[in-house]
């Protein structure tokens, strides 16, 4: 999906957030920027993955404070639950972040650097024209997390290992510590 777009047609972009005045002002970007894009929403982490494999978005922009379904609150472990799934599932996918809680992606930094399509990072404090670069950036396939502020070094895996626990698994800081 990391190809060169023009080849392939009508650009298809999937938006995912549940906050409407994010989506709707995200909508109204995207819809100046690429008039002829297809550009379809999804508000949950299940619409979400399921738009991604019925429509084929070159695209992916996605906040990662999600619910799972409507009705459900949102959380940001079920944001990057979902967005680790696209990484595994879709090796190619072009995605964007757009979150006010980019710092999570630490979970993800393994995942973030073996993905082959663009991943971009947008805190949603960006401008609207730095946003246009970062959605450019991954739609050519570029890796741009320079905002994400990683530990010094490599994130070691006993780390990554006590975060799933606590965040994937939901288990108490004594019960991980055992």
């Amino acid at each position: 999906m990391s190809q060169n777009l023009s080849e392939q047609g009508t650009l298809k972009i999937l938006v995912v957030d549940d906050h409407e005045l994010i989506l709707s002002g995200t909508l109204d970007l995207l819809k100046r920027q690429y008039p002829q894009a297809e550009i379809l929403t999804a508000k949950t982490t299940q619409n979400a993955l399921q738009q991604v494999e019925a429509f084929g978005p070159d695209l992916v922009i996605m906040d990662l404070s999600l619910p799972e379904t409507f009705g459900n609150t949102a959380e940001i472990n079920r944001g990057i639950k979902s967005l680790g799934t696209l990484m595994k599932n879709y090796p190619t996918l072009n995605l964007v972040v757009q979150s006010s809680y980019v710092k999570a992606l630490v979970r993800l930094k393994p995942d973030i650097d073996a993905h082959e399509g663009g991943f971009t990072v947008a805190d949603k404090g960006l401008s609207s024209q730095e946003m246009l670069k970062r959605i450019d950036l991954a739609l050519k396939g570029v890796t741009h997390t320079k905002d994400l502020k990683m530990p010094p070094g490599e994130v070691k895996p006993e780390w990554l290992e006590v975060l799933n626990l606590a965040f994937e698994e939901g288990l108490e800081d004594k019960v991980i510590a055992e």
